[in-house]
């Protein structure tokens, strides 16, 4: 069964970091940058999907959100990075 809960990170036009919790992130990005989204993106669009991490039920998706929330900037970067990092190496090794 496919995953249908996610956390994600979007990086907005001022240049701030958000988190949040959604079933479809590709939808719930078009609802921030609509203004629909959380009221603190309303002021900052457009934003930009910038990490995605799925998680097997939305009680995880939370407590995973909590965690990332936690972070400092530079923590959320990083997270950001290895995630494209391993994308990157996966498309280098893949036939």
């Amino acid at each position: 069964m496919a995953p249908s809960h996610f956390v994600y990170i979007v990086r907005c036009t001022d240049g701030t970091l958000y988190t949040g919790y959604a079933r479809d992130p590709r939808a719930r990005i078009k609802a921030h940058n609509s203004g629909r989204g959380a009221r603190y993106t309303s002021g900052r669009r457009p934003v930009r999907l910038k990490y995605v991490e799925a998680c097997d039920s939305r009680g995880a998706a939370l407590r995973r959100e909590h965690q990332i929330k936690q972070l400092s900037r530079v923590g959320k970067l990083a997270l950001i990075r290895a995630r494209f990092a391993t994308i990157r190496s996966f498309r280098r090794t893949s036939p």
